[in-house]
């Protein structure tokens, strides 16, 4: 009978091995046909249609083929990139009559990124151009994108509601300790707050001070910009008295939203495209599908319009997501990944180098890997420019350093300069069951670090002191970066997380500009003008099975003009409540994730990642040195650790 079961299990493999492998050469095929004779580009008279479907991004995630054959759902990324450059074209683009924003399965994209939009949205706007948008539930960044727009409408069942940053997070001291579980945290930083939740209850004195500064700063950054584009919008009356703004259109989100100046008008889809068709024209099928109108697709419009590359290249590396070890990426920031993209450009003939930072930091390791990478070309004599975004802290910030000037935005999120690290130990949850530990030490370190039966007193200060190096290098490299002493970094270090405009008051960033700005000035110091070089995205590759699923993943003139629902956001405000309780749920996933995930000291901060999402990875130990001790330093001095070993962040 065992050898009949093994027979039947290698047979199983073998059958599931061949399918997979049909399933691949399927697509293989399917993708060498639809790229065989590619459809020439073309922009049709009448709107520029942006369907604004999932989150706008620095750096869209790289889609694997097999997940996406797995799950058959992955959450759309937009560039924020592509859309600055076609709305920015589209103004005068003599074809383009008016740009059409459909926020229908909008899920927001950060403060810069908003902002940004926005900014190209006004120079559309210069024009005489209309701006047309469709939203059904909004929220913050919806509304930011809705006040730069002509005339914007929403669904009758759905509405704006404006939230503004900060809320509740959860803290796990109190459950750590019911179970029994030790979590042995070493940092350094009063505000170093990324660590809190799995070493109190509540919220720290110190963090709640810097929390509310940063979050006080760039709401009232969202509210004049808001303001600005939109006089009319009366924020004052969502904010002071939500309950009663709503009972004052009967409970109709949709009114009550057109009540504040936050909308224009109301309507449906068909409704709404019935109206850009009077503007723009009906198209072809105008007949067919309600509400369509004559429009291109963000999509055809790029490929109909490559960007120019004129004189010599400005090298622009993006540094997008949380900063982990390896090679993790796009869309996620593996330190070696970057540092081979950085040096295998920077030995091309490239004029400078920009370096994009859209992260909240993550492993030292990671963080350093880059940084030093970024440092070798610099002392080649290569022009260095940080552009931050969302949010360039802790590790964010120490991949800054090299640069001979940064610029941020005023809604940028950074600083957070401080490293912690943490590791579990459950002696008590054994004890509990009636397990404990005993034996013969020749020396105070034998067998540790134990998780199993508590860490001994000598590696708890041994792990402490080596953090405090850890942050003593971090603030000898800011220094050294700022032109200022250690001490002059100390004062405005200590983990805390600060906004752009404070940044440049106390001399964490230089200038307040975004990417075109860093650009520039990357080309002033090359010593070019205008038209003599260009910009060179590096590690872009759309080509392979990955950019298949990519196009397969759904075709945005779909459906133009037709009313429909998103599967996963239900356009009405109790759908999007359901939503955002499911990003909660995976929130305390990740939470747990990354207190026993396998990873070496951290340099990243708490709520950051609400700006640019920190994934926690796991990673393998090298077999060349074996033991607990041996896999505590791998991850603390350059390696990780195995996926038994202790978690360390």
């Amino acid at each position: 009978m065992d050898f009949a079961r093994k027979v039947w299990r290698w047979l199983v493999a073998i059958k599931d091995g061949l399918v997979l492998l049909a399933m691949l050469l399927f697509f293989g095929a399917l993708y060498g046909v639809l790229t065989m004779r590619p459809a020439e580009p073309r922009v049709r008279e009448g709107a520029l249609l942006i369907r604004m479907d999932g989150v706008v991004v620095e750096e869209p995630h790289d889609t694997d083929p097999l997940a996406a054959l797995k799950s058959g759902d992955n959450p759309k990324e937009i560039a924020q990139r592509d859309l600055l450059r076609a709305i920015r074209g589209a103004a005068t683009d003599a074809k383009v009559k008016a740009l059409v924003l459909d926020l229908s399965k909008f899920e927001g994209g950060g403060l810069v990124h908003m902002t940004e939009i926005g900014a190209a949205m006004d120079s559309f706007r210069a024009t005489k151009k209309p701006i047309l948008l469709f939203g059904t539930m909004m929220g913050d960044d919806g509304i930011q994108l809705a006040a730069h727009a002509t005339q914007a409408w929403v669904d009758p069942l759905g509405g704006a509601v404006l939230q503004g940053p900060g809320g509740m997070r959860l803290y796990y001291a109190g459950l750590l300790d019911r179970l029994k579980v030790n979590a042995h945290i070493y940092r350094v930083g009063t505000y170093k707050d990324a660590i809190e939740p799995f070493l109190r209850d509540g919220m720290s004195d110190p963090s709640r001070e810097a929390r509310k500064a940063l979050y006080d700063a760039t709401f009232g950054q969202w509210r004049a910009d808001v303001a600005t584009a939109r006089p009319r919008a009366n924020i004052d009356m969502v904010v002071r008295d939500p309950v009663g703004w709503f009972k004052a259109s009967g409970g109709d989100a949709a009114k009550a939203a057109l009540a504040a100046g936050l909308i224009d008008r109301i309507g449906t889809r068909a409704e709404f495209g019935a109206h850009v068709a009077s503007i723009v024209g009906g198209g072809d099928d105008a007949k067919q599908r309600p509400g369509s109108f004559a429009h291109t697709s963000l999509a055809a419009w790029l490929k109909a319009n490559p960007e120019k590359t004129p004189g010599r290249a400005i090298g622009v590396v993006t540094i997008a997501g949380g900063i982990v070890d390896g090679s993790e990426g796009p869309g996620e920031a593996g330190g070696a990944r970057i540092a081979r993209l950085i040096d295998r450009a920077a030995d091309k003939d490239l004029a400078a180098l920009v370096v994009r930072v859209d992260s909240p930091g993550g492993s030292v390791n990671g963080s350093e890997a880059i940084r030093v990478a970024i440092e070798r070309h610099k002392k080649k004599g290569l022009p260095i420019i940080v552009s931050m975004g969302n949010v360039a802290a802790s590790g964010g910030y120490w991949v800054s350093t090299p640069a001979t000037r940064i610029f941020a935005q005023p809604g940028t999120v950074t600083g957070s300069i401080g490293i912690f690290a943490v590791i579990p130990s459950f002696e008590r949850v054994l004890a509990a069951y009636g397990v404990k530990g005993d034996g013969v030490r020749s020396t105070a370190l034998s067998g540790q670090p134990d998780v199993l039966t508590g860490l001994s007193p000598e590696v708890e200060g041994m792990l402490q002191a080596n953090i405090e190096s850890g942050y003593g290098r971090f603030l000898g490299l800011v220094a050294a970066a700022r032109h200022k002493t250690p001490q002059e970094i100390d004062a405005i270090a200590q983990g805390r997380v600060w906004d752009g405009l404070t940044a440049q008051r106390i001399g964490l960033v230089d200038e307040i500009g975004g990417l075109d700005a860093a650009l520039n000035a990357a080309a002033k110091a090359a010593r070019l003008k205008d038209g003599e070089w260009h910009a060179l995205y590096l590690g872009e590759n759309a080509g392979g099975l990955s950019g298949l699923f990519k196009r397969l993943g759904g075709d945005e003139d779909e459906d133009a003009g037709e009313d429909g629902a998103d599967a996963r956001i239900s356009g009405d405000w109790a759908g999007a409540i359901a939503y955002q309780q499911q990003q909660s749920l995976a929130r305390v996933a990740r939470d747990v994730q990354s207190l026993f995930a396998v990873q070496g000291a951290q340099a990243t901060c708490l709520d950051c990642a609400g700006y640019a999402d920190l994934a926690p990875r796991a990673g393998a130990v090298d077999g060349a040195l074996p033991g607990w001790w041996a896999r505590m330093w791998l991850m603390l001095a350059g390696g990780q650790g195995a996926a038994a070993a202790p978690s360390i962040r």
